[in-house]
């Protein structure tokens, strides 16, 4: 009987050693830098024990040069020699003991250097690579990805892209201030506020300026975002606010379940002609990276990255959800601002009440003239200081909660967690530069309303704007069609509910919007949409996305879960 054991024992061992053969690999992952001449490419191994190795590459283009080796620090305690002989290059590497590698780790960066572009291609070719382990050769499989390099950018300098998003938020101005011709006609059907949107993304789709090379958007939404939440609060009425009633949340409840539900029924809708668009096993499975966009559509950036932990989805397929996201979020973004500009005709079709929403804007409106005056240079100055130092307090609270949270609450620093949002630094960002904006507002510092403090909170927005236009490639739609279509039938199903309900309670057009950006865009875009029916709204906007932080994950495992059940049966 003991011999069936150990024959039992040797034959595990022997399935487990050659797994683990089949698992050893050579990676050349993808090229860190997309828009460079100048680029690295991480080189990568996984599951084996080696104390030296060498590899001989070539690059699959004259143009590409490998300039220079940077070995991972890990492994500095080794002799690394590189030469190169015509179009070969080799890499040489003694450690000075056996190095145990047990899941995917950098081994190295080639630093390379090209005049050409290459679009999802291959750049490299391992013609020969041997690893050792006490002299023993090892057997290693090699994988290749294949990178964009050099992407055609023609401006990358922030200063000419800043340059750039400005000429086309004056040129939407200049035109949509023109009382006569064809501008009064045009700006009837197309609000401003679209093409401040639109005009960025055509620049992007041309390859004019990227959101990838730029810093725009980040600047913008780290530091005018708040900057503007601040100046669009510091007069509201926060008693006139609440009185906005209950419609305003059954509106972001009813955007959640739209998103909660639609995955699943879109997963349903896809699978009964194309089943293999909603397919794949094991981590590949695309309901795996649709849980990612609905943590990203409930809440936000951390909602989403916790569904990718919990879920484990593919990295290497990442990207194409992370493409669904930005496609169909910034569609259904213009489609809302496209609303704006009919409000009116939707709002009569609703058969809405705006009684509470206009009573808000007339408060304001009546306070900002009662107060109204030439503002001279220290107004202005007051209301940058009010505006910034509040956005550096909001900063210095973000950074010191969210650090606090993430050491000393597990619940919050493991990314698989329903309440990691509160490790999120912008989360915290938002809340703080909104709480400042509403302790404001009860100071004599909302005085400075009549100064133009909203007007130049309206500006920070607008450029906000801009930048987010600018993330939008308009090319990227025609990209993985099959993807996108999950996207588009998913956000058709979120949209129908809202207006459903809205149509049933008679809520206006503006809870419809930004229930529905609180949810899907998020604390950067909720605040854009509300500031477009009038800058005193902007604050509804700001807290329905911070309440959407909370909310998100939670919503979005049930969603997850709900899609799994669809697509696995």
């Amino acid at each position: 009987m003991r011999s069936y054991f150990k024959l039992l024992l040797v034959f595990c061992l022997l399935c487990l050693s050659s797994a683990t053969i089949k698992a050893q690999s050579l990676i050349i992952d993808k090229a860190s830098e997309n828009y460079s001449e100048n680029f690295n490419v991480p080189v990568a191994i996984d599951s084996t024990t080696f104390d030296r190795f060498q590899i001989k590459l070539s690059t699959t283009n004259p143009s590409l040069v490998i300039n220079q080796i940077v070995l991972n620090e890990k492994f500095s305690r080794g002799t690394l020699k590189f030469s190169s002989a015509g179009s070969i290059y080799t890499i040489d590497y003694q450690s000075e003991g056996p190095i145990s590698i047990t899941k995917k780790e950098k081994l190295l960066d080639l630093k390379l250097n090209t005049n050409s572009r290459f679009s999802e291609e291959n750049l490299i070719v391992i013609n020969e690579s041997t690893f050792y382990n006490n002299d023993a050769p090892l057997t290693l499989s090699s994988k290749i990805k294949p990178s964009t390099v050099n992407q055609f950018v023609l401006f990358k300098n922030d200063a000419i892209v800043f340059g750039l998003l400005m000429l086309a938020l004056g040129f939407v101005f200049y035109t949509e201030s023109k009382k006569q011709g064809f501008w009064p006609k045009f700006y009837k059907y197309i609000p401003g506020l679209l093409m401040c949107y639109m005009i960025p993304a055509v620049f992007n789709s041309l390859g004019l300026i990227s959101a990838d090379v730029s810093e725009t958007y980040y600047i913008a939404s780290r530091y005018l975002l708040p900057a503007s939440l601040v100046l669009l609060t510091i007069s509201i009425d926060l008693k006139a606010v609440f009185n906005l009633g209950w419609k305003a949340l059954v509106m972001f409840f009813t955007g959640t379940i739209g998103i909660i539900i639609g995955g699943p029924i879109a997963i349903l809708i896809i699978s009964t002609f194309s089943p293999e668009t909603v397919g794949g096993a094991g981590f590949d499975a695309v309901w795996r990276g649709l849980a990612t966009l609905a943590g990203s559509w409930i809440g936000g950036g951390a909602n989403q990255a916790a569904m990718l932990e919990i879920y484990g989805f593919n990295q290497e397929l990442y990207g194409g959800m992370v493409l669904v996201d930005i496609v169909v979020a910034n569609i259904w973004m213009a489609v809302l601002l496209l609303g704006i500009g009919k409000r009116e005709k939707i709002d009569n079709w609703l058969k809405a009440d705006n009684t509470a929403i206009n009573e808000l804007q007339k408060k304001v409106q009546n306070f900002s003239e009662k107060i109204t005056r030439i503002p001279s240079l220290t107004d202005l100055l007051i209301i940058l200081m009010f505006a910034f130092v509040a956005v550096g307090i909001a900063h210095f609270g973000a950074d010191h909660i969210s650090t606090y949270l993430s050491n000393n609450f597990e619940a919050v620093s493991n990314p698989r967690s329903a309440l990691s949002s509160f490790g999120s630094q912008f989360f915290w960002l938002i809340s703080i530069a909104t709480f400042i904006g509403i302790l404001l507002s009860f100071t004599p510092a909302k005085n400075y309303e009549g100064a133009g403090a909203s007007k130049i909170g309206s500006i920070f927005i607008y450029i906000l704007v801009a930048t987010i236009g600018m993330k939008m490639d308009l090319g990227k739609i025609f990209e993985n069609p099959g993807l996108i279509l999950i996207g588009l039938v998913w956000m058709t199903i979120h949209a129908v509910l809202l207006i459903v309900i809205a149509k049933l309670i008679k809520a206006p057009y503006f809870f419809l919007a930004v229930g529905s950006q609180a949810n899907v865009g998020g604390a950067a875009s909720a605040p854009v949409v509300a500031a477009a029916f009038h800058p005193s709204l902007a604050t509804v906007g700001a807290l329905l996305a911070v309440f959407g932080y909370v909310v998100g994950t939670y919503g979005a495992l049930l969603c997850a879960e709900l899609m799994r059940i669809v697509a696995v049966g």
